[in-house]
């Protein structure tokens, strides 16, 4: 009896669904979330660490709440980030939110610690979602050590602002990851960045392993997740998993008032990105061949993304052109667009060896691509000089470097 019950509530379940589908899309993807996520407490997958105290007093107490998040194009997008601002009004309904949407499409976890202090930390954050994954996978194709080094420099530089602030980690994926995952091994960026998440104490969400899990089980599909940007139906599970990652932590009846600073450990790695800032422009002394501006942008091949057109960049296509750049730090690169005609740079530390920086990525070929490229790394603390020489040889169809912000740690 027991097994034809369960083939009778399976059956009836497919039944709704299929005529909710004919209602409407969304009413049914909203069903087989929630059949889903109601089958499932997502396990390990959800990882609470310490606990999310502060940021309950700070919307309870003041009635006023800041909450940010950073990431690539799954961020940017109208996915996950949209629905757990949802998620946190319905919570704490008398509680006046401020969202910040520091998501940029391509963007890595390097960009992320050097954009970090002006896009994200000009302002009093509470609680902190980070997501980078993804594109230090597939669009950065960071080394473990590169993964480590961007997140651990967000992290530390957050709690160096507000050592009070909440955070919390989200694993999105691709087919690459799933592949991974479905192998029973963990994908580069999701291990090393668990490991700055233990480190620190911060909570995380496994999103990826979630999916992959879900897919073994033949409970749900790729393309019902909706790929590398989340359909509705795959945000919608990221959200249910971060809401329940709020219940885990909210449980208990909050009689506390004073918020709990966190105490940094010593770094795990000790050159990470934790001063990353961007420099401003004006401070390069050009030599030759270089302008500061808007290029013409209409007269270049490729496809452009608008919030990069109407900012002023530091540009040249000419070999040879040539600047020179004071810093003090241990690390020094460009946050650039890198299109069809990406060229080759040559930058040398303090009149050293030139380092060779190709600036064309796979993605630069229809695109004028937003990277980061380090030109001076593992360097002794203090001032340094770099210089910069856009090279005669390329690997692209032109030799372009367009600067839109110097980057030093």
């Amino acid at each position: 009896m027991k097994i034809l019950y369960l083939i009778l509530s399976q059956t009836f379940l497919l039944l709704l669904a299929f005529f909710l589908s004919s209602v409407s899309t969304s009413l049914a993807e909203d069903f087989l979330v929630q059949n889903l996520t109601e089958k499932n407490s997502f396990g390990v997958n959800i990882q609470l660490r310490g606990n999310l105290d502060n940021s309950r007093v700070i919307f309870e107490k003041t009635k006023k709440g800041n909450v940010a998040f950073i990431g690539g194009s799954i961020t940017e997008m109208n996915g996950f980030r949209p629905m757990v601002s949802e998620i946190l009004k319905k919570r704490f309904p008398q509680t006046d939110f401020a969202f910040t949407n520091a998501g940029i499409s391509s963007t890595c976890s390097t960009t992320g610690a050097f954009r970090l202090n002006s896009e994200v930390l000009n302002k009093q954050v509470d609680l902190f979602f980070i997501e980078f994954a993804v594109n230090d996978d597939q669009d950065a194709t960071h080394s473990r050590i590169n993964c480590i080094r961007g997140l651990e420099g967000i992290i530390r530089q957050a709690f160096k602002t507000n050592p009070k602030m909440d955070i919390v980690i989200t694993y999105f994926v691709n087919e690459g990851m799933i592949k991974t995952l479905q192998q029973g091994k963990i994908p580069l960026t999701i291990e090393s960045h668990e490991t700055v998440a233990k480190h620190y104490q911060v909570s995380s969400i496994n999103l990826a392993k979630e999916v992959a899990e879900e897919m073994t089980a033949g409970t749900l599909t790729w393309k019902q997740y909706g790929g590398v940007h989340p359909a509705p139906f795959g945000n919608n599970i990221c959200a249910k998993m971060i809401d329940e990652l709020f219940t885990k932590a909210w449980k208990t009846t909050n009689d506390k008032t004073e918020l709990t600073p966190c105490k940094l450990p010593l770094p795990i790695d000790p050159l990470n990105y934790s001063s990353g800032r961007f420099l401003d422009l004006k401070q390069a002394v050009l030599k030759s061949g270089w302008t500061l501006g808007i290029p013409d942008w209409k007269s270049l091949p490729g496809s452009k993304r608008d919030r990069f057109t109407s900012v002023p960049v530091l540009y040249s296509s000419k070999p040879d052109s040539t600047l020179t750049l004071e810093f003090e730090g241990t690390a020094i690169g460009a946050f650039i667009v890198a299109g069809p005609d990406a060229g080759i740079a040559l930058a040398s530390i303090d009149g050293g060896t030139p380092n060779t920086v190709n600036l064309f990525h796979n993605f630069s070929k229809g695109l004028h691509y937003p990277r980061t490229v380090m030109l001076g790394t593992d360097l002794k603390p203090g001032m340094h000089t770099l210089s910069l020489v856009i090279s005669p040889e390329s690997k692209s169809a032109g030799h372009a470097m367009r600067i839109m912000n110097f980057c030093a740690n």
